[in-house]
């Protein structure tokens, strides 16, 4: 019987509280990386070296992570990832060189991806199909719940008065990792265990890669999340620099990082009601259009009301589309490989994750400290219009070809019409 025991419906709500900690962790120890690092005399090109460090190993373990959970259980990978984010940030803290920074940001950053592929995968598995959009949403309400909390607990930690810069952001990175540990207060009884056959599941075909990403909606999907997880990881790495350009404070800084994700918690609150009014085509490419426009703005030199103005809606604009994405990526992928597909998606976060940050730093390091926000507006951009593409494309697939009726002889016609007067 213990095979077939269902974890009941409060699942979903324990794996966003989860979710929470271990996002609430990686967005306290980000910045914090980054003003250690700074600390350490890293410039604006290394601080992108480190940044895109946290993505390396990501990029090469996502695939077999997700091909694993296709043919197993999904949980495991919750309780691993605690231990190598809480293991990653305690260990940037007592790092004392920019290398030792980067090589552990990097494990936090494998950490992220075990815990986010096992997460997401459950949500998929155990969500009926007009549930999804709904279900990915809430789930990432627990992104933005740690992306909210987190910066402001780095700002009110970090301090840089009095040279105590080295101090006070390693010590946000050893709180950062009792965060992640609390996760484990949640994970009990989040997966639903059924009785199939485990050895048959391990015997399943293996979907190649081409094939999946041969799925109209799955490149699309993953570039979109690329543009908007890029946006949201620059800002969290490249605003404290800003900051120290334009003489605001870390806790100023860590405030607006916050707001931004309670603008992205309110905007998947009303989730369902803007799919209703719009649809996801309209409503994923309008958003990153604007997000587009409003990370051109923060380029310029404004004050700190109207950046954080800038931020909180761009907050809202980037809410939709990581859940969407999510959606679109597993209803277009094969059944047998929503998990690699999903890993796939990961994929190419982790892609934009050290691409991004690594040229955001060269230009930055060339042109100045605003240039990486305009080439975040052109990913975005380039998102809203595969939206758009992939919306009409879904639309002319979901146009059926009429077939002509093909007569019916009268004499298999009910008895009671041929009597009809």
């Amino acid at each position: 019987m213990a095979d077939t025991e269902e974890p009941g419906r409060s699942w979903l709500l324990r794996l966003v509280i989860a979710f929470a900690f271990a996002q609430g962790a990686v967005s306290m120890a980000r910045p914090a990386v980054s003003y250690r690092a700074l600390s350490l005399g890293a410039d604006e090109r290394a601080i992108g070296v480190i940044t895109g460090v946290y993505a390396l190993l990501p990029l090469f373990a996502a695939v077999p992570l997700g091909r694993r959970t296709d043919h197993g259980r999904c949980a495991p990978l919750l309780p691993l990832g605690v231990v190598l984010i809480a293991g990653g940030c305690a260990l940037s803290g007592t790092a004392g060189s920019l290398p030792a920074m980067a090589a552990w940001s990097g494990v936090m950053g494998l950490g992220h991806l075990c815990f986010v592929i096992g997460a997401q995968s459950i949500v998929a598995r155990q969500s009926a199909p007009a549930e999804q959009d709904r279900n990915f949403g809430h789930f990432t309400i627990g992104a933005s719940l740690g992306q909210l909390i987190g910066p402001i607990a780095a700002g009110y930690v970090i301090s840089e008065r009095d040279g105590a810069l080295a101090r006070t952001s390693a010590l946000a990175l050893v709180v950062s990792a009792a965060v992640a540990a609390a996760s484990f207060v949640s994970l009990w009884r989040i997966e639903h265990r059924t009785a199939r056959d485990a050895r048959a599941a391990a015997r399943a075909d293996k979907v190649p890669v081409g094939r999946i990403l041969r799925n109209r909606g799955v490149p699309a999907g993953i570039f979109i999340s690329l543009a908007v997880l890029s946006a949201t990881d620059i800002l969290t790495a490249y605003l404290p620099v800003v900051g120290e350009h334009r003489s605001i404070a870390p806790a100023t800084i860590g405030l607006l990082l916050s707001l931004r994700a309670a603008a992205t918690i309110a905007c998947r609150l009303v989730m369902t009601p803007m799919l209703r009014l719009l649809g996801r085509t309209a409503l994923l490419t309008t958003t990153c259009l604007l997000a587009g426009l409003l990370c051109a703005g923060i380029a310029l030199p404004v004050p700190v009301w109207a950046l954080a103005t800038m931020l909180a809606v761009l907050g809202f604009c980037l809410g939709v589309g990581q859940p969407l994405s999510m959606t679109t990526v597993v209803q277009a992928a094969p059944a047998e490989a929503r998990s690699t597909a999903l890993a796939l998606r990961l994929t190419g976060n982790r892609l934009g994750q050290v691409a991004a940050p690594a040229s955001a730093g060269v230009i930055a390091g060339v042109v100045g400290t605003a240039a990486p926000f305009v080439m975040l507006s052109a990913l975005l951009l380039a998102a809203a219009g595969l939206g758009m593409r992939g919306g009409r494309a879904r639309t002319a697939d979901a146009t059926p070809a009429v077939p002509a009726p093909s007569p019916v002889p009268r004499s298999e016609l009910p008895a009671v019409n041929q009597n009809r007067t």
